[in-house]
């Protein structure tokens, strides 16, 4: 365990905070800046000895209750919570699912793209938001809101927009994304229910389960068998947003070409 390292960072992190941020009232002037020892440890709900120990670089390691407890009552984001467990040295608790909900900074960003498709998928590959471009290429997502099953399944649950071109190799990505997401996610049952019902309902998931296979968000090709404007080449650019297990596909075309002016055409422009 990182001891100096970590008992820096907490009493930096104590010190860089004001009593209002975290729900305390003002009571004048402080000798020292930000937080005392004792308001961080009974926010972390731990004695204020154990806190200082740990300050002091002296302390045990501390368990994952009380790390999450330290990260609550420091205001820590992703990031900073994930260095103080990798500090700790202490495997960070699996949560029980993919998050669902869209920040309101992702869901503005795709109210700025009028020329641009854009969907977001959770680590299920639930589509979580998307903008009207996305809904008038891609057709149906607020009906059949799973990219997994459209891909898969097929039937009624695709739509006649579905991807054309390139299908094969989402095919493979989507299996090595949805893989990992379940070494993340093991106890959440939508997540295991789709593997399963995707395992048992497709012949072709079930053989790419096996492969393993091995890929990284990026820039692909597809062709977009559109039902009333006909293929349309596209690509698309993956954004992952780390801190909610979140991808965001931003659905573009090469400038001048027939997909740009049938993007143009369907958003108005």
């Amino acid at each position: 365990m990182a001891r100096q390292e970590l008992a820096r960072f907490l009493r930096e992190r104590r010190e860089g905070l004001r009593p209002a941020e975290v729900g305390l009232p003002p009571d004048g002037p402080r000798r020292t800046p930000g937080l005392r020892r004792e308001e961080v440890a009974a926010l972390a709900h731990i004695s204020v000895e154990y806190y200082a120990r740990m300050e002091q670089a002296r302390g045990p390691r501390p368990s994952a209750r009380v790390l999450d407890g330290l990260a609550a009552a420091l205001r820590f984001g992703p990031a900073e919570r994930a260095h103080l467990f990798r500090l700790a040295q202490v495997p960070p608790p699996l949560p029980p699912g993919p998050p669902r909900q869209v920040r309101p900074y992702v869901a503005e960003l795709l109210r700025r793209l009028p020329l641009t498709g854009a969907v977001v998928t959770d680590a299920a590959y639930d589509v979580v938001a998307y903008n009207p471009l996305a809904q008038a290429l891609l057709g149906a997502l607020d009906r059949y809101p799973n990219l997994a099953r459209r891909r898969f399944l097929g039937g009624a649950r695709r739509p006649a927009a579905e991807p054309g071109g390139g299908a094969e190799e989402f095919g493979s990505y989507a299996v090595a994304r949805l893989q990992a997401s379940v070494e993340r996610y093991p106890h959440d049952p939508r997540l295991t229910g789709l593997v399963t019902e995707l395992r048992a309902g497709s012949a072709e998931f079930a053989a790419l389960w096996e492969t393993r296979p091995v890929h990284a968000p990026g820039h692909r090709v597809k062709t977009v068998d559109h039902p009333r404007l006909g293929p349309l080449r596209i690509a698309c650019d993956v954004l992952p947003l780390p801190d909610d297990d979140q991808q965001v596909v931003f659905i573009t075309a090469e400038p001048g070409s027939p997909a740009e002016r049938a993007i143009r055409h369907l958003a108005g422009a």
